[in-house]
């Protein structure tokens, strides 16, 4: 039980919230491209594709952080850190996890294969941006943003600019709450060299949080009109923007905590675009 407690917590089982970070801009796309009505196949494989994926990167960000966790607080107890779980149990982990996603999309259609595997190198190669690229968090959103053209792919075998629009809307959101997520642990990539969007913004991150909060919800607005969405989607966007004002009201101390408690808020905001958006395609069709 102890060690299959320790893979529970390696996969981050024990902290969904970054699958539900994940899963919200599929569900997005998936309730969009099939205009409110997504079969109960699809809606199954990308739920669990998305657990299966988020838990695989967990376990792969883990493998590429396994020398640099120990001497952070917040990681310093992860199962790698500890020596709980070898590199070799959490590399066949990682490769265990991949392959049953990817069986998944083989249920799919040839363009929702196609696009699977630059989505797993996103993933991959995600954890590896800390070490040399200014803003990974664009480069995380670009990875978490990869269900959007599946999801349209598995639907209609296309990927319309509707899609991109939705993923450019992601990349705005994903980078305004990693941002949140990266302020707690400021200090420490000072120490150890590690590179983020709270280094990068310096002392003009929240600021930076914001604007990104609005091009978000401004490009989601974008996707409302494209798509002919009605007005209870946009009271999805206004209670989202609510949430968003709300983050500000936590984060503008810069207290470790409260931006903590501001990334896991997030949850709600994508919850919310999620419930106007179903409604609004519901309330269409009847």
């Amino acid at each position: 039980m102890k060690r299959l407690n320790a893979y529970w917590r390696l996969m981050r089982l024990d902290k969904p919230i970054g699958t539900l970070l994940l899963l919200w801009p599929t569900l997005w796309a998936l309730w969009l491209a099939s205009h409110g009505h997504p079969s109960l196949t699809n809606v199954a494989v990308f739920v669990l594709g998305t657990l299966l994926m988020r838990s695989a990167g967990c376990v792969m960000n883990d493998l590429a952080d396994r020398r640099i966790d120990p001497h952070v607080a917040r990681t310093s107890q992860r199962p790698l850190a500890t020596g709980e779980v070898t590199p070799r149990e959490a590399l066949i982990l990682a490769i265990l996890l991949s392959l049953v996603a990817f069986a998944l999309v083989l249920t799919r259609n040839a363009l929702t294969l196609a696009l699977s595997l630059p989505a797993l190198f996103l993933a991959g190669s995600y954890p590896l941006t800390k070490r040399f690229f200014p803003l990974p968090q664009a480069y995380l959103g670009i990875a978490f943003g990869f269900g959007i053209p599946m999801a349209f792919a598995a639907v209609s075998g296309t990927v319309p600019l509707l899609a991109g629009k939705l993923m450019l809307a992601n990349l705005f959101w994903t980078i305004a709450y990693d941002t949140e997520y990266a302020m707690v642990d400021r200090d420490d990539d000072v120490r150890l060299g590690i590179h983020s969007s709270a280094l990068l913004f310096g002392r003009w991150e929240v600021t930076a949080i914001m604007v990104c909060y609005v091009a978000a919800l401004g490009t989601l607005a974008w996707v409302g009109v494209s798509a002919h969405l009605g007005i209870v989607y946009g009271a999805g966007l206004l209670v989202a923007a609510a949430i968003a004002l709300y983050h500000f009201l936590l984060i503008r101390t810069r207290d470790r905590t409260l931006c903590f408690e501001a990334f896991l808020n997030n949850n709600w905001l994508g919850g919310a675009v999620f419930l106007g958006l179903a409604a609004d395609l519901l309330l269409a069709a009847g």
